[in-house]
């Protein structure tokens, strides 16, 4: 393949990183607005959140995994590449240094159209969540997220697997952890510009990506512990170039 070539579908990949990570920012936000308005008791808005996030989050995936392997979270792409290493190193280092980017952008920017498409002012948030409970709760659910996310493609699960999976552990993560699971830098940083349900204050967003990060390189770690050898078959659930 052409560098013209590759380059135009390494750009093609990170559209989808953005769109998907914006998309579920967007949802995240949104449905908590939404929830926020609609009903008076805080379970039940946690619940309409995390029902909204986990649907759609699965959608997302189901859709834009065949095109750029649906990462939509810097720590997932890092521990990806981390894990595949050998091949293709440079096209990894490219990837990353695109798709990351790519992620965050779409982020800041799914925050900013639920605000928008709910009048709410875009404003820093001012809901500050960093605890150390809410640290580790932050290693636990993204350890978990990685975890699940590379043990599936390692074992060839089709990508309608991984979806309802990833879908299903996210919405069952915002009740089982204290933080309700960001296991998402980009995320994390975009959910810093709508102050709602869903928002967290900018003090809270640098302890809330060292947990993260320190969550996906246990997941990185329990993977290569579990699942120890990729086989020689193609993964039916597309990860990359």
């Amino acid at each position: 393949m052409s560098g013209h070539s590759r380059g135009r579908g390494l750009a093609r990949r990170s559209l989808a990183e953005f769109l998907g990570t914006g998309l579920l920012v967007t949802i995240v936000v949104g449905s908590g607005i939404a929830a926020q308005r609609l009903s008076a008791d805080t379970g039940l808005q946690l619940l309409e959140n995390a029902l909204a996030t986990a649907m759609g989050l699965g959608v997302l995936i189901v859709l834009l995994a065949p095109v750029s392997g649906a990462h939509f979270n810097p720590v997932v792409t890092l521990v990806i590449a981390i894990l595949e290493r050998r091949a293709h190193d440079r096209m990894r280092l490219r990837e990353i240094a695109a798709y990351i980017p790519a992620q965050i952008a779409g982020g800041i920017g799914g925050a900013i159209l639920a605000n928008l498409m709910f009048a709410v002012p875009t404003a820093l948030s001012t809901t500050d969540r960093a605890t150390p409970a809410t640290f580790l709760a932050e290693v636990v659910a993204t350890a978990g997220l990685v975890l699940v996310i590379t043990g599936l493609i390692r074992t060839h699960q089709s990508i309608t697997v991984i979806a309802t999976a990833v879908g299903s552990y996210i919405g069952a993560a915002y009740w089982f952890t204290s933080s309700t699971s960001f296991a998402n830098p980009a995320v994390t940083i975009g959910r810093m510009f709508t102050d709602t349900f869903a928002g967290v204050a900018h003090a809270s967003v640098v302890p809330f990506i060292a947990a993260q990060i320190l969550g996906g390189a246990v997941a990185a770690g329990l993977t290569i512990a579990l699942f120890p050898r990729r086989s020689a078959v193609v993964p039916r659930a597309r990860t990359g170039p």
